[in-house]
């Protein structure tokens, strides 16, 4: 029976290329050929190294494995890609040595794999642990401080009351002020621990940036900033809560545009379907997936500090409560979505959301109970 060896290859879940002696490309399936973004027709003949780059990393494991002879495995070697984010895949390179008195430098045979959606659950499951310990925290924080400020509060208002000049009264209309500030921001951090419901409908996701862009223009921290509106016209409208959308936008871009308040900049607001970050329901299938961006142009993130963004209270800004990003990125989590970032110093920002066009879980408006449908 004549099997056709290249349909077999392409049908694979795994990359595989195959270098001759000299380090030419003799073959390569299609996998490979999205991994290593490059085409599968024009490759062959063509040498690696010239074809990807003397830095691209599979091109350092080749010539590691020729000088020592041994196979090298690597687990989520980052990719660059010329169009989007670089890409995990493990790579593993060893050597097709044939037998026989040939004395030329053995062929390459090389393997990858795409460790996106592993990294992408990886880091779900981290973030939801997270999200919830930010809960537990924040209900051990309003039943510790809620009831003492209430008190402090009203014992400054008395002083107030009982002040006979006005730096008395000046006194206590600070403590009065300051503690509706933290009372504020504790009341910020119970979203974490409340899971209010989502009341979801058809939105098209266009209106509340459009919306968006209207408050940020009425901001004194925008003159110098230009917002850029590049929509995908096609965009089908998603099952989400518009007021928590609202929410989740303006945090972001908030963020974006402090970030260039000193020098100012473009903050681009982008709307797509995206094919390589689309989210997966229960049953593991991945279903339409709509992404919108904030990309800024401010000083940018070091990379140590990517890891800690989420977290409440953290900020990188001088003025900030560091809750605008925790608390954007719960109202994501609910929509079943996913916050993305792409930053490094000195080159900008990018924020991605991912959200699922319909609910993966039944719709938390329609579940109700009897007594509240009444």
């Amino acid at each position: 029976m004549h099997y056709d060896l290249q349909g077999i290859f392409d049908a694979l879940l795994e990359g595989v290329v195959i270098l001759d002696h000299a380090g030419g490309i003799e073959w390569l399936n299609s996998e490979a050929g999205r991994l290593l973004d490059v085409s599968t027709e024009l490759m062959p003949g063509k040498h690696i190294e010239s074809a990807l780059g003397d830095d691209h990393p599979v091109c350092r494991i080749v010539r590691s494995v020729r000088r020592t002879g041994r196979p090298s495995i690597h687990d989520e070697v980052d990719f660059p890609r010329r169009y989007a984010r670089p890409l995990p895949v493990d790579v593993a390179v060893s050597s097709l040595a044939e037998p026989g008195p040939d004395t030329r430098a053995p062929g390459i045979a090389i393997a990858l794999r795409d460790r996106s959606t592993a990294r992408s659950l990886r880091e779900e499951i981290s973030e939801r642990e997270r999200q919830e310990s930010y809960g537990h925290i924040a209900a051990g924080i309003a039943h510790e401080v809620k009831n003492p400020l209430g008190g402090i509060r009203g014992a400054a208002e008395l002083i107030g009351l009982q002040a006979s000049d006005e730096r008395g009264r000046k006194v206590s209309q600070l403590i009065v002020d300051e503690v509706d500030r933290i009372s504020g921001l504790v009341d910020e951090l119970m979203v974490f621990a409340r899971g209010d419901r989502l009341e979801r409908e058809s939105v098209n996701v266009h209106r509340p940036l459009d919306a968006l862009v209207d408050l940020l223009e009425l901001d004194r921290g925008t003159k110098n900033i230009r917002i850029e509106r590049v929509y995908d016209p096609s965009l089908p409208e998603i099952q989400a809560d518009p007021a928590r959308l609202q929410q989740i936008f303006l945090n972001l871009a908030r963020n974006a545009v402090q970030a260039m308040e000193e020098k100012g900049g473009t903050l681009v607001l982008s709307t797509r379907m995206t094919l390589e970050h689309r989210i997966v329901n229960a049953d593991g299938r991945p279903v339409p997936t709509v992404e919108i961006s904030f990309e800024d142009e401010g000083p940018g993130i070091p990379a140590d500090l990517h890891h800690r963004l989420s977290t409440p209270f953290f900020t990188t800004k001088r003025k900030g409560t560091g809750l605008g990003l925790s608390v954007a990125r719960h109202w994501i989590r609910r929509h079943d979505g996913r916050l993305r970032f792409t930053s490094s110093e000195g080159s900008g920002t990018r924020v991605d959301v991912d959200l699922p066009v319909h609910p993966l879980r039944p719709d938390e408006a329609t579940a109700r109970s009897p007594e509240e449908a009444r």
